[in-house]
């Protein structure tokens, strides 16, 4: 008679050990995104709640340190109604436009230098040295001096941007085309690539993820530039929205023209975020990195 085995013994059809431990390590993976986000969540509460209570019990100065309830209606009057300058959406577009358009040269520029010096030792160490300096002089004193030279338009706010956004892509995309494997260039010319073949199909894919790295930060920059030079002299924009506000000894104004600006940064960094996890699916992902 052919041995028979129990159902309990059996392992259900279609499961392997292999699936049940992945299933596992889904299920995992899905509790702690959710402890991490209630985490999150309970730490802006309590900060607000805590904010809020300190400031009507007088512990610190509502006049200075304003409420999250007073910044919230500054925001509900300002979309409903309107600022000074404008409409809330031709503000933050005006600012975004001013960021987007640096952020975009900015990071051209800084990848094609980048990877050029990178790539030509002799350009390198004939221009390395001018573009230490000029990367150790303060960044945001220029701003009035593109003021001066641009106009109070978007041109001297977009300058702005693009001189903070440069150098950490530039030295980024330098670091990257440096740090390729030899092996693959050497391999590649030992199958005839050219020196502009193994630029564009070894060099530059193997410094995207240090190029990725920069664009995290750099946007961050190009919005400090815009900011900045909208504060020091601008017709539009969210930086005169702080301007305007500090002058009239709003701090609602400035915190909620912060709060809108934070609200873009964020938005602007899970943009950056999914196209990268696009970009890099093959990447396996680091300890602790959720995929």
């Amino acid at each position: 008679m052919p041995e028979t085995i129990s159902a309990k013994a059996a392992p259900a059809l279609g499961k392997t050990p292999g699936t049940n431990r992945s299933r596992a390590r889904a299920r995992a993976a899905r509790k702690r995104a959710v402890l991490v986000q209630s985490t999150r969540a309970l730490v802006l509460v309590g900060v607000i709640g805590l904010w809020e209570w300190m400031s009507r019990a007088a512990v610190i100065d509502p006049f200075n340190f304003s409420m999250p309830s007073k910044i919230w209606e500054q925001l509900k009057q300002w979309a409903l109604h309107g600022t000074a300058q404008g409409s809330l959406w031709e503000q933050i577009w005006y600012t975004l436009y001013e960021a987007l358009l640096g952020w975009g040269i900015g990071v051209v520029a800084g990848v094609v230098l980048g990877i050029a010096f990178g790539r030509i030792a002799f350009l390198a160490d004939v221009l390395g040295p001018y573009i230490k300096v000029l990367n150790a002089l303060p960044r945001i004193v220029l701003a009035p001096i593109f003021l001066i030279w641009f106009g109070l338009g978007p041109a001297s706010k977009v300058a702005s941007a693009v001189v903070l956004v440069f150098f950490p892509v530039f030295f980024n995309a330098f670091q990257g085309a440096r740090e390729v494997d030899r092996n693959l260039v050497a391999n590649s010319r030992i199958l005839g690539a050219s020196n502009r073949q193994v630029t564009l199909q070894v060099v530059i894919p193997s410094a995207t993820s240090w190029i990725f790295t920069s664009l995290h930060v750099s946007f961050g920059f190009a919005l400090i530039g815009a900011i900045v030079g909208e504060y020091i002299g601008a017709t539009k924009g969210l930086g005169l929205l702080v301007s305007s506000s500090q002058g009239t000894f709003n701090a609602a104004g400035v915190y909620a023209a912060m709060v809108i600006l934070a609200v873009v940064a964020l938005l602007a960094e899970g943009l950056l975020t999914f196209l990268e996890k696009r970009l890099f699916r093959w990447k396996p992902a680091q300890p602790g990195e959720d995929r």
